[in-house]
């Protein structure tokens, strides 16, 4: 990654003298020219080179730039009809790839409704956006281990969602067996190396809405990942800290997580700051801030096993603001700029480009990207609302203002 910065003014008083090092980790390389600061993180060198910590500078810069591996979105939804129209170009000006979920109604729970939808969305992208979906098959307790071998063979699935039923937005036809029905196609993705994508809830009405995904891990996790050691998993937009130990537990390399910004960010308050908040619902839903504090920390931390995943779900407005409103936040929009909001504030942007371009791809074994993007801090105001024929959508943080605004290159 690199980061450059017009500085109006450099103070050296505290420098040392130049060193060799092998490796930057939380390090500052300065170059002087033309009055620019290039600052070089999480790279390699074996050149003598003038180092100077962070922390024996005192920089004050007037443009800030970070130049990212353009990266991934690997937990996104992107409806169908109008909206898809309507939602997935915000995507494709920043994500190179995303993982496409797909609970729809009907749900894609054949290999051959996933290249239909496929189809759809490509016919909706812009042009000159080069935006590749990465499509999903949605099991159920009826789903096939012959289904799997297709979808494997068909180059275009490349990972199969668990929602137990009831849990989410279109889970009704979800899985209600998970060790007995769907064992059979477990085993088969095991064997076609298949990811499972899960949706880390229990379901049970008995069971207090903030603890759910904890009683997930050990009731339902834990027991998979025993029987089924090479099963690769992904615990989608974990919440909790509990989460962030079951994952950061498994050392075998099959189990990674997503995590998004709304988790990030928010905490169970801003449902409730003001009157009551629809468009900061989504489920998981938002839970406490010892937890959102934990994410934060095991996210910046540097670990390979937690990448870039939005969750990015849109609703019409009048869907989210009635009575019985839909779960989901529209973040597309604004996803990168949070995430570096994230890293920004934890002193972690050396750490950025890792989380959001590489250990995506790298636990699916696909190559990354090789298109940049940037990210330029220059604040801007996230418009109020998207309007479209079908009604409007509210962005997350909308009429909000943001520092960080990426960019193609």
């Amino acid at each position: 990654m690199v980061y450059k910065g017009i500085v109006d003014s450099v103070d050296f008083t505290n420098v040392n003298r130049p060193a060799l090092f092998r490796k930057f980790l939380s390090i500052v390389f300065l170059q002087s020219a033309n009055n620019v600061l290039i600052v070089i993180l999480g790279s390699y060198t074996y050149q003598p080179c003038t180092i100077i910590r962070s922390s024996q500078v005192n920089c004050k810069a007037s443009l800030m730039e970070l130049t990212l591996t353009r990266p991934d979105d690997w937990h996104l939804h992107l409806r169908d009809g109008g909206l898809l129209q309507a939602v997935v170009p915000h995507s494709a000006n920043h994500f190179g790839r995303a993982i496409v979920m797909p609970n729809l109604r009907p749900p894609i729970t054949t290999t051959a409704a996933a290249l239909a939808y496929r189809e759809s969305i490509m016919k909706s992208l812009p042009a000159e956006r080069y935006f590749t979906p990465l499509m999903t098959l949605y099991l159920t307790d009826t789903t096939s281990p012959d289904e799997i071998r297709l979808a494997k063979k068909s180059g275009v699935v490349f990972a199969v969602k668990l929602y137990p039923a009831g849990a989410t937005t279109n889970s009704q036809d979800g899985v209600t067996d998970l060790f007995g029905k769907c064992l059979p196609v477990l085993e088969e993705m095991v064997e076609q190396n298949l990811p499972l994508l899960v949706h880390g809830e229990v379901t049970d009405s008995n069971i207090d809405v903030f603890d759910r995904e904890k009683v997930f891990i050990s009731t339902v996790l834990q027991p998979l990942i025993k029987k089924l050691p090479s099963l690769k998993v992904v615990m989608e937009h974990i919440t909790t800290k509990d989460a962030v130990r079951f994952v950061e537990s498994c050392n075998n390399g099959n189990v990674a997580a997503t995590v998004t910004p709304q988790h990030l960010l928010l905490n169970r308050n801003a449902l409730f700051e003001g009157g009551l908040q629809p468009h900061n619902y989504c489920l998981p839903i938002l839970k406490r801030e010892t937890h959102r504090q934990a994410i934060v920390a095991a996210v910046t931390s540097g670990s390979k096993k937690i990448f870039l995943g939005t969750d990015s779900a849109p609703h019409e407005k009048s869907r989210k603001e009635r009575p019985c409103g839909c779960a989901g936040i529209f973040n597309a929009p604004v996803a990168l700029a949070l995430y570096a909001k994230v890293f920004e504030e934890a002193g972690a942007l050396d750490k950025l480009e890792a989380f959001t371009s590489f250990n995506g791809p790298d636990f699916y074994g696909l190559p990354r990207n090789t298109s940049k993007i940037k990210l330029t801090k220059s604040p801007w105001n996230v418009p109020e609302s998207f309007s479209f024929s079908f009604g409007d959508i509210i962005p997350m943080f909308a009429g909000q203002t943001l520092e960080w605004q990426p960019s193609s290159i």
